[in-house]
């Protein structure tokens, strides 16, 4: 049974604290596996993802079996039916349309002294995008890397896809086609981030890389971060609805169920200010328990790590909230907008009962790949923005820098940067003496 919590007991505060800090992943095995697998790669390159490959997804490829085909890839979309194209079009156009928005506008300007001063905008050259498979393949999660990539201006994208025992899904193919990119690798886990990182022979170095994956997979990203940029560690997904007793409990139930069917440490939470609905949420939880596909990974999940959080009103339901800094919020209230508004800390946010998290994971548009483990304290979902990096330009006319000059010598002397300060008082000692 998941935790039950309620905001009035005396002990909720120490019963809060230890709930957040409740480890929802202890694989302290894995940092040393992914470091030899990372010092293989980089030593044998092909040779060693090759071996891997076979040793964790059970098949047996040459080099030159290691990127998709031309053919290949266009025998794979073929075989994606008339709706789930039509599908995957809507939600590429939708994904795309939400992220032209974010680009972002180069600034020039010129201050009182004369000095012209702005800043410009580029997209790095080459990106790596990680798509998870395994228990499960997202070509959702094609879409919301790859088109955001498109969109900033990475002119070349590298797919990595795990494919085990040869297993390939061809809606992953065809999203990434959609999404514009032809360089698809069936490499998957540590390996495939170590490959994007240091290249080998068939797979291209990039210099950023995104998309979740699992232990292994984040746990590479950090190892090789420095070396390239990544876009986030991302942990198990998770979930935290708000919602009141005028909703129906079945579909609050399905919407924690719907991160909890994705990993046995996933979390999925509830908060309500009405006992009586949270715990009819948690009966519909048992219900649909006992017929969904993935129960056997959703039982646990919600199980170990799920939790009802009864509180007296909405506004503590926010305080909790912003503790916690959810991946995923819903607000299923009467105006959630107004309860948005007192929100500073999630990943992404739901309005209203008519807007559960999934739509968000397919077809909203903004990203769904977003921080988790309480990190959107502190940074955002993928963007646009991840792909590009910021220039600053500076230029200083003679009278700009006799302005603010003298100023700059003063505070590399007191630094004790001698050759600072006259880089600087060399020229303004040919200026004073024009």
């Amino acid at each position: 049974m998941p935790i039950f919590l309620n905001s009035s007991d005396d002990d909720f505060e120490t019963r809060f604290a230890a709930f957040l800090t409740t480890k929802r992943e202890d694989s302290p095995e894995v940092d040393d596996i992914v470091r030899d697998i990372i010092s293989d790669v980089r030593a044998r390159g092909d040779e060693a993802v090759l071996e891997l490959t076979a040793k964790f997804d059970r098949l047996q490829l040459r080099a030159d079996q290691l990127m998709f085909t031309p053919d290949e890839i266009a025998a794979e979309c073929a075989k994606v039916s008339d709706e789930e194209r039509a599908a995957l079009e809507l939600a590429a156009e939708r994904i795309r349309a939400y992220h032209v928005k974010q680009l972002p506008q180069d600034e020039s300007w010129t201050d009182e002294t004369g000095a012209t001063l702005g800043w410009r905008w580029g997209a790095v050259d080459t990106a790596g995008l990680y798509v998870p498979g395994g228990l499960a393949s997202y070509p959702s999660s094609v879409l919301m890397n790859a088109i955001p990539a498109k969109v900033a201006g990475v002119e070349n994208l590298v797919v990595t896809v795990p494919t085990p025992d040869g297993i390939i899904n061809p809606l992953v193919i065809l999203a990434a086609k959609l999404s514009g990119v032809d360089v698809i690798a069936r490499v998957g886990g540590a390996q495939a981030i170590a490959a994007l990182a240091y290249g080998t022979a068939t797979i291209p170095a990039v210099d950023k890389i995104t998309g979740p994956g699992n232990a292994f997979v984040a746990a590479a990203k950090r190892r090789v971060f420095g070396k390239v940029g990544i876009d986030m560690i991302a942990g198990p997904s998770e979930i935290l609805v708000i919602a009141d007793k005028n909703n129906d409990p079945d579909w609050i139930a399905v919407d924690l169920l719907s991160q909890a069917e994705h990993d046995k440490s996933a979390q999925s939470i509830l908060i309500t200010d009405d006992p009586d609905f949270g715990r009819a949420v948690t009966a519909a939880v048992e219900n649909r328990l006992e017929t969904l596909e993935r129960r056997a990974i959703a039982g646990p999940s919600w199980r170990d790590f799920g939790a009802v959080i009864t509180v007296d009103d909405l506004d503590k339901a926010t305080q909790l909230s912003d503790r916690i800094a959810p991946e995923h919020l819903e607000l299923c209230v009467d105006d959630p907008d107004t309860l948005a508004g007192k929100i500073k800390h999630a990943g992404a946010i739901f309005l209203g009962r008519f807007t559960p998290e999934a739509i968000g994971d397919y077809i909203g548009g903004p990203n769904h790949v977003l921080p988790t483990a309480r990190s959107a304290r502190f940074s955002s979902g993928l963007s646009v923005l991840d792909f590009m990096k910021r220039t600053t330009l500076s230029k200083m006319t003679p009278g700009a820098l006799s302005a603010i000059g003298p100023a700059a010598v003063t505070l590399a002397n007191s630094e004790s940067l001698e050759a600072h300060g006259l880089s600087i008082a060399l020229r303004l000692k040919q200026l004073n003496s024009d």
